[in-house]
């Protein structure tokens, strides 16, 4: 069985990166870079930096140059486009009238927003606390979860990520976040290798991800149920309802995982950071697997994709901490960024964005599969409403870095922005705003750029 080849903290110090640099960058632009690397702490995946930004609107990104490219990365945060006037206007409106709320103090907006989460999501009820961004969100959520067991310990899953933070990164799978000498980690953080049944860890690998659960008897899930039987006092198990790669789960993964925390006493904590808030084509990620959790994570695109902003939602019983500080944030009820997250979530309803993106997924993924679905280099093409992923093998059938990687230059070249994660799976997330011809743009370049590098 071959795994995917971890070289993300080396991306941004790829040869095929380095020359797209030579060729694409004038001037101006790098002036820019050369400043912005004089004056900012170095660390892998921010610097070198690859290009300059000076207008981000809708699905495109525009740099020093007068460059423009299809934003299908935009860090996760991009769901209603970037610059969304309805967005801007919330915010502007509301640092008119009050821009900021102390600790100690609530406001309309932040209650507003509260009330709209706790309504918009299956299960509950709900309580919430919100947090700066994601990596504090799952920190909060780690500590409900051992206040309200009495337990320290987790499950999660290797290959995984949670945040930059110490407790987020202890929990997180990645060990471009857990090695290099930032340990020792977070005591009692256990890890199990993912579900991933097109490139299945136990050596189930399935053709086309179809899963066999005939054949692997849903080893992933029997893990998650054998080291939560074993421990016993785990705290809460840790994961993404979706992967973000993607991955997606066999069908009734959850549901074992969900009775086994019952069996067991641990809680269950769905991050849906980058795969909620209609992104998959549900509103919650985790309406496709048919488990509620526990506890949930938003974040990213909650604020817009302008401020940074995330939520914890708690089932109501688990709040028990009145006499505890969880989450407590400087910015935790900031009317501005409630307004945006707002703002946010009116934009989604109006104008139908999560049913949009389950269409628009259907048919991303069916033109992904007519159009390069046969080439020897593309080995699986997936996905959950607009977050698809492209993944690509060797003639022997292991993951195609090298591949990856030209390809990702190639189609920068082009005007075509997205992600290579875990080394070999193009990860296409475009704004749920996205044209039916900027998908078909997307798709004409990504065919070309393969056929281009790959024969």
């Amino acid at each position: 069985m071959a795994l995917p080849d971890q070289r993300e903290g080396d991306v941004n110090l790829s040869p095929n990166r380095a020359r797209w640099q030579e060729r694409a960058s004038r001037a101006a632009t790098r002036a820019l870079l050369a400043r912005d690397e004089a004056v900012f702490l170095r660390q892998s995946l921010s610097t070198p930096c690859l290009s300059t930004v000076v207008r981000a609107e809708g699905s495109w990104l525009e740099d020093t140059d007068g460059r423009r490219y299809l934003d299908f990365h935009g860090n996760s945060v991009h769901h209603i486009g970037h610059g969304h006037p309805k967005v801007i206007q919330a915010v502007q409106s509301q640092m008119a009238e009050l821009a900021f709320a102390p600790r100690r103090f609530t406001c309309e907006p932040a209650v507003t927003l509260a009330e709209s989460l706790c309504a918009l999501v299956p299960g509950g009820p709900w309580k919430v606390l919100f947090a700066p961004g994601g990596s504090e969100a799952v920190e909060i959520a780690l500590k409900i979860a051992r206040l309200s067991t009495g337990r320290f310990k987790t499950v999660s899953f290797w290959d995984s990520f949670h945040g930059a933070g110490f407790a987020a990164a202890s929990v997180g799978g990645e060990a471009l976040f857990r090695s290099d000498g930032i340990g020792p980690l977070l005591a009692g953080t256990e890890h199990v290798a993912p579900f991933s049944c097109y490139r299945c860890p136990y050596g189930f690998e399935s053709p086309g991800g179809i899963p066999d659960l005939d054949r692997c008897h849903m080893t992933c899930a029997h893990m998650v149920e054998y080291v939560l039987e074993r421990e016993q006092d785990v705290a809460a198990v840790v994961a993404e309802p979706i992967r973000a790669v993607p991955y997606l789960p066999p069908p009734g993964f959850w549901q074992r995982v969900r009775r086994a925390c019952e069996r067991s006493g641990a809680l269950l904590v769905f991050d849906e950071i980058p795969t909620g808030l209609g992104k998959t084509g549900r509103f919650c990620a985790h309406e496709h697997v048919g488990v509620s959790p526990d506890i949930l994570v938003l974040g990213k695109a909650l604020g817009g994709g302008m401020l940074p902003l995330a939520a914890v939602l708690a089932r109501a019983e688990l709040d028990v901490m009145a006499d505890k500080a969880i989450g407590h944030y400087t910015h935790e009820k900031n009317p501005v960024l409630a307004a945006a997250a707002l703002a946010t979530l009116s934009v989604i309803k109006e104008e139908g964005l999560v049913s949009r993106a389950a269409e628009l997924g259907d048919y991303l993924v069916r033109t992904l599969r007519e159009r390069v679905g046969h080439l020897p280099v593309v080995g699986d093409v997936r996905g959950a409403g607009l977050l698809v992923g492209v993944e690509l093998v060797t003639a022997y059938g292991s993951p195609a870095s090298d591949e990856a990687d030209r390809v990702l230059y190639v189609a920068l070249e082009r005007g075509l922005s997205f992600k290579a994660t875990m080394g070999s799976v193009l990860t296409l997330s475009p704004p749920l705003t996205v044209k039916r011809e900027e998908l078909e743009l997307a798709v004409d370049i990504l065919a070309d750029c393969l056929e281009e590098v790959t024969w």
